[in-house]
């Protein structure tokens, strides 16, 4: 996963250089996929996870019916700015998304939402009965996302999948070593599931908090 990671952030990286040598114009297109996969040598998937942090940076823009445009190139791509900040400030912004994400998700969530979340919550919960802190990592964040999206408000939802670099790496350096802090806030999670089924907010608003309050 890191590797991963590392490598479409590389890519993010090179086409933002290209884009301030000029050799990809603001206004204009971006080349097709093939043509950037040829170009950097890489695969589809990792032109597009590139081409999607470059938009949540800012940097382009996806416009219905003309393509990627280049936008004017930011001082720092926002990844980076995320990267080089106070965790404690990080997690002060982190819990104002959380707190309206988790409200718009009581009130938008639907029954397709509602069954990605409860999977989510599933994989968490098989990942601390096999005793696995990476599994459960990925588990606990694909069950926040899933909430994120179940918002309605894509903003919101991008703005918070940026945020997930973030968390990753609180969890691998500063979570406590193994899965205990996972299990011992499980129960908070289905909680917080329940609430958003039952399209409870205070509940839900409740709960977050209390996690977010546990991952200090």
């Amino acid at each position: 996963m890191k590797q991963e990671s590392k490598l479409f952030e590389q890519i993010a990286i090179k086409i933002r250089n290209d884009i301030k040598e000029g050799k990809f114009k603001t206004g204009e297109k971006i080349p097709s996929e093939p043509a950037l996969m040829e170009l950097y040598q890489v695969g589809r998937s990792t032109i597009r996870e590139a081409i999607k942090l470059l938009t949540l940076s800012g940097i382009l823009t996806v416009q219905q019916g003309f393509g990627t445009k280049v936008n004017a190139v930011p001082a720092e791509p926002i990844e980076q700015r995320l990267r080089s900040s106070d965790f404690d400030e990080i997690n002060q912004v982190r819990a104002l998304l959380e707190q309206e994400i988790v409200r718009l998700a009581t009130q938008n969530r639907n029954d397709t939402d509602i069954k990605t979340i409860s999977e989510a919550l599933e994989k968490r919960k098989l990942a601390i009965e096999n005793e696995s802190k990476t599994a459960c990592t990925n588990a606990d964040i694909e069950f926040h996302l899933a909430i994120a999206r179940a918002s309605g408000n894509r903003v919101l939802s991008d703005l918070y999948e940026s945020f997930t670099v973030i968390i990753r790496d609180f969890f691998a350096k500063r979570a406590p070593s193994g899965i205990a802090h996972f299990a011992m806030s499980h129960h908070l999670h289905q909680a917080l599931f329940d609430a958003i089924n039952d399209r409870n907010a205070d509940a839900a608003l409740k709960i977050i908090t209390t996690i977010l309050n546990n991952n200090h």
